[in-house]
């Protein structure tokens, strides 16, 4: 689906119905990533899922925008759509996003799954990496592979190193120079609504020390950590994840 949001075309994906549940993904990936997630909860309720500005099929941001930016357009986006009072799940740039959003009191509840947020010790270079996202899509997509497609999808996406400052053009790559030096720490304690954070034992690149600082910070927070798994528990451990989420939702 497409839908013009402050004059930029963007692409979204919507499903089922009932109390709304909104999708934010990471850097460097589309919201396809989440069709594990869209499937599922698309049975109990309506998920919404957007392409952000300068991914997927979405337009490119006509200025370099910061997290500001970005949770301003997830607002519009929301408006638009009739997406009202969502539960929020941000993915690592997603969960930046997310983080402002809460601090603004948007949203009934966040679920924060390894978000960035806090300002990396390691350099860019090292600290973030993208991955050969759509190639590996498009392999698994193959008839005879989808079966294994999540898992699949986890393994490509946790190694394949190159980093995310090198694939990012243009525009783009100001946006990301901008937002990787954003600390959002002063907006943890802020958030007032129930958070669940989720992550990966394994994760390297938000490593589960920022989770864990992160609880501490957010007054009504919970933190699950899934062992064994990197930056993607939701495709790697994808039914662990839904059962927690589920809990986490209510819905029975």
């Amino acid at each position: 689906m497409e839908i013009e949001v402050q004059g930029l075309k963007i692409a979204y994906e919507t499903a089922g119905s009932g109390a709304p549940l909104l999708l934010l993904h990471g850097w460097g990936v589309e919201h396809s990533v989440f069709q594990g997630l869209i499937q599922h909860f698309s049975k109990f309720m309506q998920v919404w899922a957007v392409d952000f500005p300068g991914f997927g099929e979405s337009g490119e941001p006509f200025a370099v925008w910061g997290i500001g930016e970005y949770a301003d357009f997830t607002q519009a986006f929301c408006g638009a759509v009739g997406c009202n009072d969502p539960a929020i799940l941000g993915h690592s740039f997603g969960g930046r996003v997310a983080i402002v959003l809460g601090e603004r009191g948007f949203g009934s509840k966040l679920v924060l799954t390894d978000a960035a947020g806090l300002r990396p010790k390691r350099s860019v270079g090292y600290f973030w990496r993208v991955y050969s996202y759509k190639a590996a899509k498009k392999v698994m997509s193959l008839p005879g592979l989808k079966r294994w497609y999540d898992r699949a999808l986890a393994l490509w996406l946790n190694s394949n190193p190159s980093t995310d400052y090198a694939l990012a053009t243009g525009i783009m790559r100001k946006i990301f120079v901008k937002v990787v030096n954003e600390d959002l720490k002063a907006c943890l304690p802020q958030i007032k609504q129930p958070t669940l954070l989720m992550w990966g034992e394994m994760d390297t690149a938000t490593p589960l020390a920022d989770g864990q600082k992160m609880a501490k910070l957010i007054a009504d927070c919970g933190l699950v950590v899934f062992k064994d798994a990197g930056h993607y528990p939701f495709l790697e451990q994808p039914a662990y994840f839904f059962r927690v989420l589920e809990s986490f939702l209510n819905i029975s």
